[in-house]
């Protein structure tokens, strides 16, 4: 139980990516870390791409980013709708300042670059916001896993293995989660 004691947060929205939510969900709970799906505030619950829903924990406006250990930003076309929330996107920028891990994978790195926390980064994602993240200051490269400092990376659900791996070994202290 590599991850007792920490605190993750899994960021949901309307139109998210299935696997990008439930396999890290389940995966880190595994580990023996508290997960708490937080919402936007839309609703209590979230549909994803395929139908399947989530529950939501708590709403962004109610948590603070020290409250947890990391920040995890799946796919699917939810965080175009998260990023329409200041609270959400406060929750990101902050996580990201405050030195947490924050990982994105597939589109979730529209959320980072709506926090304005891609400068200097380098960065992979699903390979159409490429634009998007390098427009944001970031560089792309396509790579199953990026890591820059506190920023963690992936780009398809295909990704998923090692994009909890990596997750779990910054976490877990294992190894210095910088470049």
């Amino acid at each position: 139980m590599k991850l007792k004691g920490k605190r993750i947060a899994i960021l949901a929205e309307d139109i998210y990516e299935e696997l990008e939510i439930w396999y890290p969900l389940l995966r880190f709970r595994e580990e023996g870390a508290e997960v708490v799906v937080v919402g936007s505030g839309a609703s209590k619950s979230h549909v994803g791409k395929h139908g399947y829903p989530v529950a939501v924990d708590k709403f962004a406006h109610e948590v603070r980013a020290g409250q947890f250990d990391a920040v995890i930003i799946p796919g699917g076309y939810a965080p175009d709708r998260m990023r329409r929330h200041t609270s959400m996107v406060s929750l990101v920028k902050r996580a990201v300042e405050k030195g947490k891990v924050v990982a994105a994978i597939c589109h979730g790195g529209w959320m980072l670059a709506s926090a304005e926390v891609l400068q200097g980064k380098t960065v992979t994602g699903f390979f159409s916001i490429r634009d998007d993240l390098v427009h944001a200051g970031a560089t792309y490269v396509d790579v199953e896993v990026a890591v820059d400092g506190n920023i963690i990376t992936s780009r398809k659900p295909d990704d998923l293995p090692a994009f909890c791996r990596t997750i779990i070994v910054a976490l877990a202290g294992e190894v210095s989660p910088a470049v």
